[in-house]
């Protein structure tokens, strides 16, 4: 049996994804705690870290904590928060960090890392709209992650209790791409507790494939407070999807991380969830701030450095973000 080296395991943001994680993680034997506040913070010192899956529920005993500092290093923090909040969590995390702390990035969208040992010409290059400041990546050097996309369904059913709905697919890498002695490690813990883990040679085109379908479906449920199916089912937003999506596909050809599918072969997958309610409308939901910039700011800034015209796009965040604004959410 593989030796485990991620011994205790820090969960910053436990929400619907962040949750799921950390059950399955105490229950491959790690000592898990949560960096929390308010509601959630009370729910896990009461109650533990709840997870359910059908009739199936599992409970995680953690040390909770607002304060990382009571929390002291980690030897992995999965970093699952919504963007919106990853600046206030990247001043806030240095007590976890220790000589050999490795950070896993389970966050939608386009990372503060993405140019970090990839990108060809533009390797490097510092994106403003998802790390404007640059603070971000003096905190968390891309030195320290291994990228995570995810790709699951979960839910929120009260503070510190998920329902996980369907997926349970890991797919990790290092920004360089390099097959690691730690990712292979890190793959081999999260393939013990239960998730479908692997290890991809290049984690930006799995990032930059997952964003092609949700950097749409994501605002436009938002805007609109519609399910996936039926944005997809109108002829008209289909069309307009499709548009940004080929926007974004021609960007990532530019890249070196082209897309072999056709916008319609991607929402043929979509169409299959059925009625889906977005974790953006779900955040409109609640009142929370919208993950615009990493989904969708992020890809006119890609735009303009490779050169793809992006109208489509444009209109897509003109509208979504001037709706956040006008509802105080972005």
């Amino acid at each position: 049996m593989t030796e485990n080296i991620f011994n205790k395991v820090c969960i910053y943001g436990a929400g619907a994804i962040g949750g799921w994680l950390g059950v399955r993680l105490a229950g491959a034997g790690c000592r898990v705690s949560v960096v929390a506040r308010g509601a959630t913070l009370d729910a896990l010192q009461r109650h533990g870290l709840r997870s359910r899956h059908g009739h199936v529920e599992v409970t995680a005993s953690v040390q909770a904590s607002a304060d990382p500092a009571q929390l002291g290093p980690q030897d992995l923090v999965v970093i699952a928060v919504k963007t919106p909040s990853l600046l206030e969590v990247a001043r806030h995390m240095a007590p976890l960090i220790g000589p050999n702390t490795l950070v896993l990035s389970a966050m939608n969208g386009v990372p503060w890392w993405f140019f970090q040992g990839f990108g060809r010409d533009f390797e490097g290059t510092h994106l403003q709209s998802v790390d404007a400041t640059g603070e971000i990546g003096a905190a968390i050097p891309a030195a320290r992650v291994i990228g995570c996309v995810v790709h699951a369904s979960c839910s929120l059913i009260l503070p510190g209790y998920v329902q996980h709905h369907f997926g349970n697919k890991l797919i990790i890498g290092e920004p360089s791409g390099a097959k690691t002695e730690r990712v292979t490690q890190l793959a081999a813990l999260l393939g013990r507790a239960g998730f479908d883990a692997s290890v991809s040679e290049q984690i930006q085109a799995d990032v930059w494939y997952k964003l092609w379908g949700n950097m749409t479906m994501n605002p436009i449920s938002a805007i609109t407070g519609a399910t996936t199916d039926l944005i997809l089912g109108d002829e008209l937003v289909r069309g307009f999807v499709s548009s940004v999506m080929l926007e974004a596909k021609e960007i990532g050809t530019r890249l070196g991380i082209p897309i072999a599918q056709q916008p319609e072969d991607r929402h043929a997958v979509t169409m299959k969830l059925g009625a889906f309610k977005t974790s953006m409308l779900q955040d409109v939901e609640m009142g929370k701030a919208l993950e615009l910039d990493a989904l969708v700011t992020v890809v006119k800034e890609l735009g303009a450095l490779t050169g793809v015209p992006t109208p489509f796009t444009d209109a897509l965040l003109g509208l979504s973000r001037l709706y956040g604004r006008v509802r105080g959410l972005y």
